[in-house]
């Protein structure tokens, strides 16, 4: 059975990635920063029959917590299959570029960047120990240059001054990090879930947390032709899926 960590897991996007990954008979670490709503969210799963799932208290934001979760996954397996980094954080909006106090700049970053550096160089070692280790960094296509600069682009007045850059920065690590990988079995992606209606944006998305869910397994569970250091929203490209960096 192979196994996955998936942070921020506990409800929205991340739970819903849960639930479908054990419908296809993945062991999920289901990865909290509070254990309770973990715990809770466990529950709801087995209550729906999906049993091979676990809470894992971990706060991306915080080294401790990042190597507490890690000896505690180390005791119960020598590999992982899939980390899906999917914990993240808005920092609240409007954000302007000349309005926007320097902690909250510094609050995105440690969540959305740093927080995913901790959690993959916490767990490498043991991605590195199984056949066909995969790594999904949840993106978004507001960290798009190339969109961000494009009058026609229906998002294009949608700026937020730290959460923008906060995922372009995933981005550039996500492509340095499958070069890095360049020559090994992994898969390393940047994948856009979508506009989604969750807590994050106080449900004012247009897609759903199914079709979001669908999109981070898709690219979890691909295959030994599949790309690597790639970004994808499929939301903007329903044909292949890739946008610009």
């Amino acid at each position: 059975m192979k196994k996955v960590l998936i942070t921020g897991a506990n409800k929205s996007i991340g739970f819903e990635t849960t639930r479908q990954l054990l419908q296809k008979g993945y062991y999920v670490y289901l990865g909290s920063r509070n254990l309770a709503n973990g715990l809770e969210a466990v529950e709801k799963l087995k209550a729906e029959g999906l049993n091979e799932v676990e809470a894992i208290q971990i706060d991306v934001s915080n080294q401790a917590s990042v190597d507490a979760a890690r000896a505690e996954i180390g005791k119960k397996t020598s590999v992982l299959d899939v980390l899906i980094n999917n914990a993240g954080i808005s920092g609240g909006l409007p954000q302007t570029a000349t309005g926007t106090d320097i902690a909250v700049f510094k609050a995105v970053f440690e969540t959305n960047l740093y927080g995913v550096v901790r959690v993959t160089r916490a767990f490498i070692d043991l991605l590195q120990s199984a056949p066909q280790p995969r790594i999904v960094n949840v993106s978004s296509s507001m960290a798009s240059l190339t969109l961000n600069s494009d009058p026609t682009w229906p998002f294009y007045h949608h700026k937020g001054a730290a959460y923008l850059p906060s995922k372009t920065a995933l981005n550039m690590y996500t492509v340095t990090l499958a070069y890095e990988l360049r020559d090994t079995p992994f898969k390393v992606n940047a994948i856009d879930p979508g506009f989604i209606a969750t807590d994050f944006n106080n449900h004012r998305g247009t897609g759903s947390v199914e079709e979001a869910g669908a999109r981070l397994v898709k690219y979890a569970t691909i295959g030994d032709d599949g790309p690597t250091g790639r970004f994808f929203s499929e939301e903007n490209n329903p044909v292949t899926g890739e946008i610009p960096w």
